[in-house]
């Protein structure tokens, strides 16, 4: 049987990687065993259901979009299986309505990529005692409106048409903004 997480670091530094971009991932990995973190990474959400199944890790570090799925739906499933795990949303598609439903999900932090094994480390192993800084940079309009079109989007369940329509946007251009990174 595994150790819980201490509030001081962790006896048992079981740490699972779902990323489906195999480079990352693999560097992640790489990075995060020279760490001292004993890791298992999956390419999917379904090949991280089996692995948690087996083996619930201590830490879990997932991308929010899946080949398979939404990152975010494994973060329920990790915590039933190990109440102490200590999940990190990870994601090239950063925006406040799905740092919010990490966060809500369980999620003890979310990482805009690209995010260096460093900053994977620190949020993983964050007391939760300092309070961040505030940003150098404030948000471009552009980013602003796209902040505002994922949050209508996470609270429409992540339904394009029902998104579209309150929004009073057509579908097809709602996609393609979807479909694209935030602006800086």
């Amino acid at each position: 049987m595994m150790t819980e997480v201490s509030a001081l670091g962790a006896t048992d530094r079981s740490l699972l990687i779902v990323d489906d971009d195999m480079a990352f991932r693999t560097r992640l990995a790489r990075a995060m065993e020279t760490r001292g973190f004993a890791v298992e990474a999956a390419a999917n959400k379904a090949e991280a259901e089996g692995m948690a199944r087996a083996r619930p890790p201590a830490y879990a570090v997932i991308d929010l979009r899946l080949g398979d799925g939404h990152g975010l739906d494994l973060v329920p499933l990790l915590k039933d299986l190990r109440p102490g795990i200590r999940v990190v949303m990870l994601t090239g598609y950063g925006n406040i309505a799905t740092a919010v439903a990490a966060v809500k999900a369980g999620a003890v932090d979310y990482l805009a990529k690209p995010a260096d094994a460093d900053d994977v480390e620190a949020a993983l192993l964050a007391t939760g005692a300092g309070k961040p800084q505030p940003p150098e940079h404030p948000m471009s309009a552009d980013r602003v409106r796209w902040e505002h079109i994922q949050r209508v989007y996470e609270l429409c369940d992540r339904n394009v048409s029902e998104t579209a329509r309150r929004l009073n946007m057509h579908r097809r251009t709602l996609q393609r903004i979807l479909a694209k990174r935030s602006p800086q």
